[in-house]
C-alpha cells in the first residue's frame, strides 16, 4: 500500500468498489473510463462509464411538476466490458465469475502512477479445487489520445480445460451515476447502430439526442489460443464469443484494443470509419504499453511534485488524476475544467470556480493547457455578454455552471437527500466566478510572458470582466461606496436575507473586493497595451476613454464591510444569529452538509453565522498578505496582519467545511499564521478524497478542484512560490511535514526550470537557451539573477 508510485486496495468491499472505480479512473486529457470490474455492468455497486472531454447533452426532465432542462456530460459506451466462465473436461459450465462471486479468494486492485496502468487481480477457487486466477491490465493511452487497451489474462491452477469468454461492446448505457439524479432523464445516446468487422473487430456507432454529437467506437479483440469467433448484435450491443483451451503453464490470453472517434474531432472525418480504421491499425498491447510508458515519463518530468513520505504519494496520485483530466492533448479541445474531472457524474460534468485551483498549477507546468482552457472561456465571451444584458448589465457576466454553450447550466432546484425536498437553487448569483476567470488570466500572464494572449483574449476577458462590475456596482450616497447586492459569495450556505423572499446578499466582502481588483487590473492592461489595440477594445465594449475614469473611481472607492473589528463576510452578516456549534455536532456529529440538517429541520443557514467553506478567507489564498494591504489601501480602509489574524480566526469557529475546497483554503491562509498547527487543515485537504471524506461524493466523481489545490499549497503556499511582473518571488514557509520538496516548472518560455526547497536552502537550475536569466526575489526583498545553463544555491531563513 505504501509503494511510492502505487495506489493499491486488497480486499473487494462493495460498499467502497465506487471509491476505487473513481480513483483508478485511466484518461488521457481527452476522454477517461472509470476504474471499474470489467466483468459488471452498472448497478449499486459497480459503475462502468467512458466520458470524453467536451460531449454534452441535455435533456428535459420534470421536477416537482416543472420541466427542468438539464444538461450532462454523456456517460459513453463501455468498450472493457468482458465476461468469462471456466469450461472443464469433466463437468458442466460454471458460472459466469465477478468479484461478486462466492468463489473470490483473492483480490488486488493496483494503480501504476508511473506508467499509467490499472491492473486488477482476482484468484476464484471453486468447492472442485479448480482455481482460476484472471489479471486485467488497462490502458488510456497518453501518447495516442484515441486508444485505449485491455489485456486480460487467465491462469488455470490444478485443472485444465477450457475458457469461454463473451467480449462485449455496450452501448445501452445511460446516466445513472449520481442517485440523486436517478429520476432525471439520462439516456442521452439514441440512434444506435453495431456490428462486427473482419478482424474481430466490433464497431458501434450513435448520437447524443439534442446536441447531435456523432460518436463512433471500434474495439478490436484478439484471444489467444486462436480460435473461432462467434458473434451477435443488436442495435446497442456487439457481442463475441472465444472459446480457449486452458491449463497449467498455458494461459488464455484475452486484448480489447478500442479507438474512440466522434464529430467534435478536427478534422472531422466519420467518427465510425476513423474509429474503425484506428482500431485495426493499433499496434499490438506490448507495443501500446511501451509507448504509453514512455509518454508518461515525459509528462512526469514536466509535471511531478517531490515531496518525502506519504504527502509525497498522495501528491503524486492528485498529480495524476489532474494529469489525467487535463494533459497536453486538453490544449486541443474546446474544454473547461470539470469540477469532478472526467471521472463521474456529480456536478454533470460542469465547469465552476475550480479552474481558480487548478490553472495555477497548470500554468507554472503546462502552460499551452492553461492557455487553452482560458480560451475556453474566451470562447463563450458572447454568450457571458448575453447574460449580461439580459439582466440590464453591460460587459460579460460569466455563468456559475458551465457546460458546452456557455450558457448558465446552475440547476433551478436541487434535491435534499435529508428531507426529500427539492429546493429552489440561487447558486447562479455566484458572480464572483467572472473574477476567478480574470485572476487566471493575470496569473497565467505573470507566469508565461504570453504577450499575444494578454494583448488579445486576455485583454478582452479582462476588460469585459471589469465592464461587468462596473455596471452593476452602484453608488451609495450614504456611504459614500459603490455597492454590489444581489449576489451568493463562495460560501453558499448565505443566499438570502432572513426571512425575505428576495434571493442574494448585499456586499459580499469576496466579491467586492475582488471586483476591485479586476477593475484595477484591467485598468493596468489597457495602459500597457499597444496604441491602437486600446481604442479597438473600447469600441468592443461600447466605451468612451472618459468611461475608465469611472473604472478607476470605483477601483478605489468600493465598500467592504466590517464589524467588531472583523472585515464582514457580508452586509449584515453580524447582525445574524450564533448557531449553538456544539448542540448539532453531538445530534448528529458529522455537520459539513449544515444546511442539509436545517433545512431537514425547517430551518436555514441564512439565519446563523455560519458557512458551507472558506469566503471572505478566500481573499488569503488569491493575495499574499503584502497585496492585500495594497488592495485595501486602495480602497481607503487600514489593513495589517492583526486584522487579517482576527478575521482569520473569527471565521474558522464559524466554519463547517462542507466543500473539500474549504480545508484547503484555511490550510493555506494558516500556515502564514500558525505555521505547524496549520497542518491539519492542509492534512484534512489531501486526504478528503482518498478517505471519501464527504461521504459517498469521491464515488461519483473527484474533486479536481481540490486535488489540484492541494499541489499548488505546496508550489504557492508553502514553497511560496509567486511570479510577478518584476520577477519570480520565492518566500517560503517552513513546515516540518514538508520538510523538502521539488519540482520543475515552466517560467517566461523556460522550459524545466529546476527548483529544490531544502531546510534553510533553495536551489534553482535554469536550462541551457537564448532566453535571459530568471529573475528571482527571495525573502527581504532579496533580488537575484539566475542565467541559462546556471544552478545557483540561496540561504534562506528557517523562520
Amino acid at each position: 500500500m505504501n509503494a511510492p508510485w502505487h495506489w493499491e486496495y486488497h480486499r473487494y468491499d462493495p460498499k467502497t468498489e465506487r471509491l476505487v472505480e473513481s480513483l483508478c479512473t485511466l484518461g488521457n486529457g481527452r476522454f477517461a473510463t472509470r476504474g471499474s470490474a470489467p466483468e459488471n455492468d452498472a448497478d449499486e455497486v459497480h459503475y462502468p462509464a467512458t466520458y470524453l472531454g467536451g460531449c454534452y447533452d441535455r435533456l428535459t426532465s420534470v421536477v416537482a411538476g416543472r420541466k427542468i432542462s438539464n444538461e450532462d456530460m454523456v456517460r459513453l459506451p463501455d468498450w472493457t466490458a468482458l465476461r468469462y466462465r471456466c469450461l472443464p473436461d469433466d463437468a458442466e459450465p460454471g458460472d459466469w465469475l465477478t468479484p461478486d462471486h462466492p468463489t473470490l479468494r483473492h483480490f488486488r486492485v493496483s494503480l501504476d502512477l508511473r506508467s499509467g496502468t490499472l491492473t486488477r487481480r482476482m484468484l476464484f477457487h471453486d468447492a472442485e479445487g479448480r482455481r482460476l486466477g484472471v489479471t486485467h491490465t488497462r490502458l488510456v493511452h497518453i501518447g495516442d489520445p484515441y486508444l485505449a487497451a485491455q489485456r486480460t489474462v487467465l491462469s488455470a491452477y490444478g485443472w485444465q480445460g477450457r475458457i469461454q469468454i463473451e467480449a462485449v461492446l455496450e452501448g445501452a448505457v445511460a446516466n445513472t451515476g449520481v442517485d440523486r439524479y436517478r429520476a432525471l432523464a439520462g439516456r442521452h445516446l439514441v440512434e444506435h447502430q453495431a456490428g462486427v468487422e473482419g478482424e474481430g473487430i466490433a464497431w458501434l456507432s450513435c448520437n447524443t439526442a439534442t446536441s447531435r454529437l456523432r460518436i463512433g467506437l471500434a474495439v478490436r479483440t484478439s484471444a489467444r489460443p486462436l480460435t473461432p469467433v462467434g458473434r451477435a448484435c443488436t442495435s446497442t450491443t456487439a457481442r463475441q464469443t472465444f472459446i480457449l483451451p486452458i491449463r497449467r503453464a498455458e494461459p488464455a490470453v484475452v486484448v480489447k484494443t478500442a479507438a474512440l472517434f466522434t464529430s467534435l474531432d478536427r478534422p472531422w472525418e466519420d467518427p465510425v470509419k476513423s474509429s474503425i480504421a484506428h482500431a485495426r491499425h493499433a499496434p499490438e498491447f506490448p507495443a501500446l504499453l511501451q509507448s504509453h510508458k514512455a509518454t508518461w515519463q515525459r509528462v512526469w518530468s514536466e509535471g511531478e511534485l517531490k515531496t518525502p513520505g506519504e504527502t509525497g504519494r498522495v501528491l503524486r496520485l492528485h498529480a495524476f488524476h489532474v494529469l489525467q483530466t487535463l494533459s497536453p492533448h486538453t490544449a486541443e479541445l474546446d474544454v473547461g475544467v470539470p469540477a469532478r474531472g472526467l471521472h463521474g457524474e456529480a456536478y454533470r460534468g460542469h465547469v465552476f470556480w475550480d479552474e481558480l485551483f487548478v490553472l495555477p498549477y497548470l500554468g507554472l507546468h503546462f502552460p499551452e493547457t492553461a492557455r487553452a482552457l482560458l480560451m475556453y472561456r474566451h470562447r463563450r465571451l458572447p454568450a457571458a455578454r448575453n447574460a449580461a444584458r439580459a439582466v440590464g448589465a453591460r460587459g460579460a457576466m460569466f455563468p456559475w455552471q458551465s457546460g458546452g454553450s456557455g450558457t448558465e447550466e446552475t440547476q433551478r432546484l436541487h434535491l435534499n437527500p435529508r428531507s426529500g425536498r427539492w429546493l429552489p437553487d440561487h447558486s447562479r448569483l455566484q458572480h464572483h466566478v467572472g473574477s476567478a476567470i480574470a485572476w487566471n488570466v493575470c496569473q497565467y500572464g505573470l507566469a508565461s510572458g504570453d504577450t499575444g494572449f494578454m494583448h488579445g483574449p486576455g485583454a478582452e476577458l479582462l476588460l469585459h470582466i471589469a465592464d461587468f462590475w462596473a455596471s452593476v456596482a452602484k453608488w451609495d450616497a450614504d456611504l459614500a461606496r459603490y455597492r454590489i447586492r444581489g449576489v451568493v459569495g463562495p460560501d453558499e450556505y448565505h443566499d438570502a436575507y432572513p426571512d425575505t423572499a428576495t434571493p442574494g446578499i448585499d456586499d459580499n466582502a469576496y466579491t467586492n473586493v475582488t471586483a476591485a481588483w479586476v477593475l484595477a487590473r484591467a485598468l493596468d492592461l489597457y495602459r500597457e497595451l499597444p496604441a491602437s489595440r486600446g481604442p479597438e477594445l473600447l469600441a468592443q465594449l461600447g466605451l468612451a476613454a472618459d468611461d475608465l475614469g469611472h473604472w478607476e473611481d470605483i477601483s478605489h472607492r468600493m465598500y467592504v464591510p466590517f464589524h467588531r473589528g472583523v472585515i464582514s463576510q457580508f452586509h449584515g452578516y453580524g447582525d445574524l444569529a450564533e448557531l449553538d456549534w456544539d448542540k448539532y455536532r453531538a445530534r448528529y456529529h458529522d455537520i459539513r452538509r449544515l444546511d442539509r440538517i436545517l433545512e431537514a429541520e425547517g430551518d436555514t443557514p441564512n439565519r446563523y453565522k455560519a458557512s458551507k467553506q472558506a469566503d471572505t478567507l478566500m481573499l488569503g489564498f488569491l493575495f499574499r498578505p503584502a497585496q492585500l494591504t495594497r488592495l485595501f489601501t486602495r480602497l481607503g480602509y487600514g489593513f495589517d496582519d492583526e486584522l487579517w489574524a482576527r478575521t482569520t480566526a473569527y471565521y474558522l469557529r464559524r466554519t463547517c467545511h462542507g466543500s473539500t475546497l474549504s480545508s484547503l483554503v484555511h490550510g493555506w491562509v494558516l500556515a502564514r499564521q500558525m505555521g505547524p498547527d496549520a497542518w491539519r487543515y492542509c492534512e484534512n485537504a489531501l486526504l478528503s478524497d482518498i478517505t471519501d471524506a464527504q461521504g459517498g461524493t469521491t464515488g461519483e466523481g473527484i474533486h479536481l478542484g481540490a486535488m489540484a489545490g492541494t499541489l499548488d499549497l505546496v508550489e504557492r503556499g508553502i514553497a511560496g512560490l509567486d511570479p510577478g511582473s518584476d520577477g519570480l518571488h520565492i518566500d517560503p514557509v517552513p513546515l516540518s511535514q514538508i520538510p523538502r520538496s521539488a519540482f520543475s516548472i515552466s517560467y517566461l518560455g523556460h522550459r524545466d526550470v529546476r527548483i529544490w526547497f531544502r531546510p534553510g536552502r533553495l536551489g534553482i537550475r535554469v536550462p541551457p537557451s537564448p532566453l535571459g536569466p530568471v529573475a528571482l526575489v527571495l525573502p527581504g526583498d532579496r533580488r537575484e539573477r539566475v542565467g541559462a545553463g546556471e544552478e545557483r544555491w540561496f540561504r534562506l531563513p528557517m523562520g
